[in-house]
């Protein structure tokens, strides 16, 4: 077997280990694992693309603080009516009042937003927020789900929600 293959097998394998070994891990946890893991490749690929130790040292340190920052979605489950009516309210509020150019650098920064909508009674205890995705591009909610998150990030920060990128803007106001 070629070295080059053998490589790429022990790391796929490795890969899969650690992920259904991380099943049973609280969310904080999965951060921490998957965030450094992030930081050290990120920095391993800038230091092998030429980059300073220091410069790489801190690529890979900002690189894991994005990844591990993700909302902890505790549960997800179908908006009601008045959710999502609330969130898309929220949403083309916040929308409306950027300036042209703000929603340009918006767009091309991220394409969601995530906006508060109120909690259901399906809501656990443990969430702190209940909130929907919006699309920037074709400016409308982005299907039915409602995402209760453990962590509120803070207005403005970049959140992972399920599969999306989203900036977080809580209520919308401005």
């Amino acid at each position: 077997m070629k070295p080059g293959t053998l490589k790429t097998v022990a790391l796929a394998t490795s890969i899969s280990l650690l992920v259904s070994a991380c099943e049973n891990m609280s969310p904080g946890e999965n951060a921490a694992v998957f965030g450094t893991t992030a930081g050290v490749l990120a920095g391993g690929i800038a230091r092998a693309a030429g980059a300073s130790t220091g410069e790489s040292i801190a690529i890979g340190a900002a690189t894991g603080a994005v990844v591990a920052f993700t909302a902890y979605v505790i549960s997800k489950h179908q908006a009601t009516e008045r959710q999502r009516r609330i969130a898309e309210e929220r949403a083309r509020v916040y929308y409306g009042r950027l300036a042209p150019e703000k929603k340009v650098a918006l767009r091309k920064k991220h394409r969601y937003i995530a906006v508060d909508t109120e909690r259901s009674e399906q809501a656990p205890s443990k969430a702190k927020k209940s909130v929907m995705i919006w699309d920037t591009q074709n400016e409308s909610i982005v299907g039915n789900n409602v995402y209760d998150v453990q962590s509120t990030p803070s207005a403005g920060s970049t959140a992972k929600i399920d599969t999306y990128n989203a900036e977080y803007v809580g209520t919308g106001s401005l």
